[in-house]
């Protein structure tokens, strides 16, 4: 009898799973907080299939598994998992790249709109004491959708759903995508980039959906920063770590970029606070209605919710159960 482990207890039982995979199937539940090392090796000794949304899964916590076969990732970012030893051992590695689309391209837009329409600008001003006054505030952060290029750095499933959205509300789109092949932007109606400096130099917004992987972390630096047009805005909610905070902070700081949305951070939690979190949260005044910032929360809803389960026990039925390769990630991609 094969065994599937959900180590977290997300979901209070396991009906649905159940439901997908049929008689023959024992589905577990562990009940770790922080890492998979609190769970007891007898329990692990027993595990085929494991199912993971927030915990990582590193070679040490690996070696507690003897039998693992698959390690489906309830989410789309897979960089938590080390992949290079579960290739050593022969371990199929899996994401779920399908759900939270919708609402993390509309978190993304909604960001960049908040933002350029001055609702943070207004909503933080209203809020102080004695409040703004009660009419226009001039602000370089304002603009008019029509007269913007809105950026995406990584044309994926979110990255294309993002740029749809941006195109429908009047933005001139284009976006940077080496992985995609030709035609991409004829069959969206949207401009290609040929580089990553073409597509920061026209970005007046930025929005990036690329994944974290040895090529991408770091990738939106200083120099790439410096290369954005005059009063830009940044949006991230895609991972932490490809975005430079520092670099951004400066730019905030200096005037240059005009604003940022943030849905993730380089350390979450962010532990200890980074100088740009701890600004924001003093509600000093350089960054008043300049900065968004969510707890990577981009993803949720109640539908989504619901897809991460029901698409989760689907990819592991698929690869443990059937033998097939649905949403597999080969072990030489970046």
């Amino acid at each position: 009898m094969l065994t599937i482990l959900e180590p977290e207890a997300l979901y209070p039982d396991t009906a649905l799973e159940r439901g997908i995979c049929g008689e023959g199937v024992r589905l577990l539940q562990g009940n770790a907080k922080k890492s998979l090392l609190e769970l007891p090796d007898e329990l692990c000794a027993e595990v085929d299939g494991l199912m993971t949304l927030r915990l990582a899964v590193p070679a040490e916590a690996l070696a507690k598994f003897p039998k693992l076969k698959v390690v489906v990732r309830m989410g789309v970012g897979y960089d938590r998992v080390d992949r290079a030893e579960c290739a050593r051992r022969g371990i199929k590695v899996c994401n779920v790249p399908d759900y939270g689309t919708a609402e993390v391209a509309d978190t993304a837009i909604t960001m960049a709109l908040a933002l350029r329409r001055g609702m943070v600008l207004y909503h933080d001003a209203m809020r102080d004491n004695p409040p703004c006054p009660w009419g226009v505030l001039p602000n370089k952060i304002v603009r008019r959708f029509d007269v913007q290029c809105f950026g995406v750095l990584g044309l994926g499933r979110i990255g294309t759903a993002a740029a749809l959205r941006a195109k429908a509300l009047g933005f001139r789109v284009t976006f940077y995508d080496p992985h995609l092949p030709k035609g991409a932007d004829r069959a969206l109606g949207i401009a290609r980039a040929d580089s990553l400096h073409a597509l920061m130099a026209q970005s007046d917004v930025l929005s990036i959906h690329c994944p974290l992987t040895r090529n991408t972390r770091g990738l939106v630096d200083a120099a790439a920063l410096a290369a954005l047009p005059e009063n830009a805005v940044v949006i991230n909610t895609a991972r932490g770590p490809i975005l430079d905070l520092d670099a951004l902070e400066a730019g905030l700081r200096s005037g240059r970029i005009a604003g940022a949305g943030l849905d993730v951070l380089p350390v979450e939690p962010p532990v200890p606070e980074p100088p740009l979190l701890a600004a924001y949260r003093a509600r000093e005044d350089w960054l008043r209605g300049r900065l968004v910032i969510m707890p990577h929360a981009a993803f949720h809803s109640p539908e989504a919710w619901d897809d991460i389960r029901l698409k989760g026990i689907e990819t592991m039925r698929d690869v443990l159960l059937r033998g097939l390769d649905t949403n597999v990630i080969r072990p030489d991609s970046d």
